[in-house]
């Protein structure tokens, strides 16, 4: 097993490794692989964090960091870090291999000079890597609210100070849902389905913590 740098012969197989990934997982469909697709071009794209675990030379996991930031009450601004998609072969999930690559990536953005992450996910996924609510570190929404899928982790303890913060995420997030379509159009036919866990996602990404 190794981890390395994404290169561009990786693309193709991390995209569609990533569209089978989250296909119905979230929504009928999904639009990871788009984000993916995209977020190579966009500016707060930071290749030097954008890493694939190999496993006897097949590339079966990967994960992207972009460049976020975070304000506080004086205008202050925080240059921080956030990942997403981070994708594991659905045939070599629960296995570990997904702790050793966000793990790993944690290491380099502290080498690089970052000291924050901030993500949307599903908290059950990433405590046990750190992340504690955004409610904890007074971390919120520009409109003021604490999302329940919004969680922190410091790479330096205490950096954030207790300060509140109000959270900026990168432009390349914001999806426009129709040309993902029809970007998923062009590739492959996959069904798209309902699944049980649309539901525990639409409840999570719906919810927020009383401030």
């Amino acid at each position: 097993m190794i981890i390395r740098n994404e290169e561009k012969r990786d693309y193709k197989k991390v995209e569609s490794m990533t569209r089978k990934a989250f296909y119905n997982l979230y929504v009928p469909g999904c639009v990871e692989h788009y984000l993916v697709h995209r977020m190579r071009e966009h500016k707060d794209f930071i290749p030097e964090l954008d890493f694939v675990i190999e496993l006897d030379g097949q590339i079966i996991g990967n994960i992207m960091y972009t460049k976020a930031r975070l304000v506080d009450e004086e205008g202050k601004e925080k240059e921080i870090l956030t990942f997403g998609p981070v994708c594991i072969d659905p045939a070599y999930q629960r296995k570990g291999y997904g702790k050793k690559l966000m793990e790993y990536s944690f290491e380099q953005g502290r080498a690089q000079g970052y000291d924050v992450i901030v993500i949307f996910g599903s908290p059950v996924n990433y405590v046990s890597r750190g992340f504690k609510s955004c409610k904890k570190y007074n971390v919120s929404l520009e409109n003021g609210k604490y999302p329940v899928a919004m969680m922190v982790k410091e790479l330096i303890p205490h950096v954030l100070d207790g300060r509140r913060w109000f959270y900026k995420e990168s432009p390349v997030m914001a999806i426009d849902e129709k040309e993902a379509r029809r970007y998923d159009d062009t590739l492959e036919k996959m069904e798209k389905k309902y699944q049980a866990s649309q539901d525990e996602f639409y409840i999570m990404s719906h919810g927020f913590i009383e401030g």
